[in-house]
This record gives structure tokens, C-alpha cells and sequence, in this order.
């Protein structure tokens, strides 16, 4: 996500009812994030539309630290989406790594295709052209709308729902999966002004990142604690529906990327023999096979060979 120039703080015709209006929120925390931001390479002016794109199908469910390196070598490598474009989707999964959920990586290169055979290799600044593209959800339509062109949305990511849940609702954590009365909310708090909001967007979302975290939160260094709904109940325990937690040992996932580690270092097809020895499992791994080419990660050729695919 970029990071706009610092804008004059607008109030929202609309706010929110609850212990303050949006302008109290939107200024303490864009003060905040003008301060304490990240210097992110994605977030610097020469990141581009593309950057910014690249970065959020990165940052998905996989945290900063791990997605730094990749994003570098791949916009060293494609700094336009034509450039990826014209490579074989199975070098955008190669590229890809152990960052995990490698049909981002698939999507990513299906939007690449899809940009420079429609839009001349440019990522639209249209919103609903962006949310045409292949693999792109609500989400990272709004994100590239907004964190790349300054744009007017509601970006709502696991930190800024956090962020809000706490903050205005006075829950310790949002749902699981995003609702309706979330939507609404993030658009009743969204300024007025194009720039602000986007400075918001980028803010509140670092402010997730950073201070009102998962576990350990930091109240101490947030900028709006004073006027948290959930801090001035004093902090009450999730009572909603079991948080969902993320399991990897053992798992099909966990065998899909000793299968797909074992393809990525591979610069030709692969014998079965060689996956089969990556788990000893032979039901699990064969599952987890046939998920990577039900998925079009993995492409069987006649003899018991696999590669990763070549369109």
C-alpha cells in the first residue's frame, strides 16, 4: 500500500454514533501514521499501480518480513505486468516460493494477462475495471484504487476491521469473515475528501498492523485509546464464535508445498518417484497432487512425469 501525501483533515458528513465522530478518529490516526509509517518498497512513488498490485496479492495472509525479498526480485524481474505476461504461469508459481497460497500467484499472472491484453499494460484506475480483472476480489480492487491512485474506498483488511471493531464497535475482534454491517460502517467513516480517505485507508490499516494487533496490543502507543469503545469498557473477552486458528504441520497444504518445493527447483518435468518421496503418506500426498493440478499449479504430461504449467 502507498502512502499519500499528508492531506488537510476533512470531517465526514456522515459519522458514526458511538463515543466519537470520524474526524476525531481520521486525524489522531493519520498524525500517527505520518510519523511512525513504514518505509515499505511498495509504498514509495516509483512502486507504481503495478507495485502496489503486486504487493497486496503478496501480503495476503503472509506477513511483511516474508513478502520483502520476493517482491523485490519479482519487480526486478517484471517491473510491468506485460513483462510477466508474456512468461509462462508456471514461472510466476517459481517466482512465487514459500510464500504460500500459490494460486495468488496463478491469479497475479492471469491479471497480468488480462491488463496488457485490455488495458495496453496498464492497471486501470477505473474501480470496476480493476474489480474485472481475474483474481481480483473487493478487496484488493479498493486497495489498488486507493493506495495507488489516491482513490475514495473502503479498504477492509484484518487489521483495519480489528481496528474497528475495537475502536467503534468495543469487541476485541471482528468475525470471522467480513459482513455487511462492516462494509457499512468502513463507508459511514470514510472522509469525504479523495486524498484523506486514502491517507485513512493506509493509516488505519497500520495502525492494525503495528499498535492494535491480534495478541499484545499496544494501547499504551495508540493514538485514539482515549476514545477506544473497547478499552473504556475495559477490555472484554471475545464472546463470539471461536477464532479461527491456522494449522500447517500435517496438513495437505503443508505436502502441496514439499511437492510444489520439489517442481520449483526442478528445470524439467519431474518423475513421479521423485514426489513420492517428499511424504510418506501415500494417500495424503496423492490428494494433495491432484489438488495442485486440479488447480492448474501442476501439469501431468504421459510417462508419470509433472512440471509446473506452461499456460
Amino acid at each position: 500500500m502507498t502512502a499519500p501525501t499528508k492531506p488537510s483533515h476533512t470531517r465526514p458528513a456522515d459519522v458514526v454514533p458511538g463515543p466519537f465522530p470520524g474526524a476525531e478518529l481520521h486525524s489522531p490516526v493519520i498524525d500517527w501514521f505520518d510519523e511512525h509509517a513504514r518505509d515499505l518498497p511498495w509504498r514509495r512513488p516509483e512502486a507504481g499501480a503495478w507495485g502496489v498490485m503486486v504487493s497486496e496479492f503478496m501480503l495476503q495472509q503472509t506477513p511483511v518480513s516474508r513478502v520483502q525479498p520476493v517482491y523485490e526480485q519479482w519487480l526486478a524481474r517484471w517491473p510491468r505486468p506485460a513483462d510477466l505476461a508474456q512468461e509462462a504461469p508456471g514461472e510466476a508459481v517459481r517466482a512465487w516460493g514459500r510464500l504460500g497460497y500459490p494460486r495468488r500467484a496463478l491469479r497475479l499472472h492471469g491479471a497480468a494477462v488480462a491488463i496488457t491484453e485490455r488495458h495496453g499494460g496498464d492497471v486501470p484506475t477505473d474501480h470496476a475495471q480493476l474489480l474485472a480483472l481475474p483474481g481480483i476480489g473487493e478487496y484488493t480492487a479498493a486497495a489498488v484504487a486507493s493506495f495507488a491512485y489516491g482513490q475514495r474506498h473502503a479498504v477492509l483488511d484484518t487489521n483495519v476491521r480489528r481496528v474497528l471493531a475495537r475502536a467503534v464497535t468495543g469487541v476485541q475482534y471482528p468475525p470471522n469473515a467480513t459482513t455487511a454491517a462492516e462494509r457499512r460502517l468502513a463507508r459511514t467513516l470514510l472522509p469525504e475528501d479523495e486524498t484523506t480517505a486514502a491517507r485513512w485507508a493506509a493509516a488505519s490499516m497500520e495502525l492494525g498492523a503495528l499498535v492494535c494487533t491480534a495478541r499484545n496490543e499496544s494501547c499504551h502507543r495508540c493514538p485514539i485509546a482515549a476514545h477506544c469503545a473497547w478499552q473504556l469498557a475495559g477490555k472484554p473477552e471475545h464472546d463470539g464464535p471461536p477464532r479461527r486458528g491456522q494449522t500447517y504441520a500435517g496438513t495437505d497444504r503443508q505436502v502441496r508445498g514439499k511437492l510444489l518445493a520439489v517442481l520449483r527447483e526442478a528445470h524439467a518435468p519431474v518423475p513421479q518417484a521423485a514426489l513420492d518421496r517428499v511424504w510418506h503418506e501415500p494417500v495424503q500426498r496423492a490428494r494433495a497432487l491432484d489438488g495442485l493440478v486440479a488447480d492448474g499449479l501442476v501439469e501431468p504430461l504421459p510417462g508419470g512425469l509433472y512440471r509446473l504449467p506452461l499456460s
